[in-house]
């Protein structure tokens, strides 16, 4: 006869050791926290960010040295960032940008065009930069949202675009295998580009989310990460998009 396993005693290996995880947008918010998390996982990882300061700050809080700051909407930047990584790599992750709300009415050509394309932009420009660099099995993950999802004053262009990921992504998946490719979309996220956006409503739309949402409590950038990353090493995902909002596009 055997006695159990007291609890807690049960040893589980990290999910990411000795792989590469690259966070494009990784000195903030979700980027920041996915890549907390990748190194607890045992991963190696590259962040990227626009802004020297913020990023040097972010590597020294999360103890990696392995850096690189340039705009991620310049091709070139993007080209010459994959180009120099100095080996391969397992997994990336795109957090760079934000969602654009505003009238239609009050957008000019370029604003919708921008707007609509952004995020399938940035994305095509990374799969197309590091599909040579990635590993076959390894993932590259693209952030997308809910809250799109229904029409309303206020969301302007934010639909169309919300609506045009999840496609774009099942197509990239099929043309990047074996890379596998898969859409994280959030509701509301307790993050700075939050706080930014809503400005001093922020700790107004924080109690109401508190008090509607099935889970109870605020998403926040931990939560995302943790989605992230098991994305990353379950190997059998590729093509789909996974919300994650605690039920925001339910009430």
């Amino acid at each position: 006869m055997t006695s159990a396993t007291a609890p807690g005693s049960v040893h589980r290996e990290p999910e990411l050791i000795g792989q590469t995880v690259v966070v494009i947008g990784g000195s903030a918010g979700i980027g920041f926290a996915t890549a907390r998390r990748a190194l607890a996982e045992g991963a190696e990882v590259v962040i990227t960010g626009r802004d020297p300061d913020r990023l040097k700050q972010a590597a020294e809080d999360l103890g990696t040295r392995r850096t690189a700051a340039f705009d991620a909407h310049d091709p070139a930047s993007l080209k010459g960032f994959f180009q120099d990584l100095p080996g391969p790599i397992d997994h990336v992750m795109v957090t760079a940008g934000g969602p654009r709300y505003g009238p239609l009415l009050e957008m000019d050509a370029d604003q919708v065009r921008d707007a609509v394309s952004d995020h399938l932009v940035l994305g095509l420009e990374v799969a197309r930069n590091a599909a040579a660099k990635i590993r076959p099995g390894g993932a590259l993950l693209l952030m997308g949202g809910t809250g799109g999802r229904r029409i309303g004053h206020g969301l302007g262009i934010a639909s169309a675009a919300t609506a045009a990921l999840p496609p774009f992504t099942a197509a990239l998946a099929l043309e990047l295998a074996p890379v596998r490719v898969n859409l994280i979309a959030a509701g509301f996220v307790d993050t700075p580009l939050s706080a930014a956006l809503l400005g001093d409503r922020v700790e107004e739309r924080r109690n109401e989310l508190r008090a509607t949402l099935p889970i109870g409590r605020v998403v926040g950038p931990t939560d995302v990460a943790a989605l992230a990353v098991h994305l990353m090493s379950n190997t059998a995902l590729t093509g789909a998009t996974y919300d994650i909002d605690g039920g925001q596009q339910f009430v």
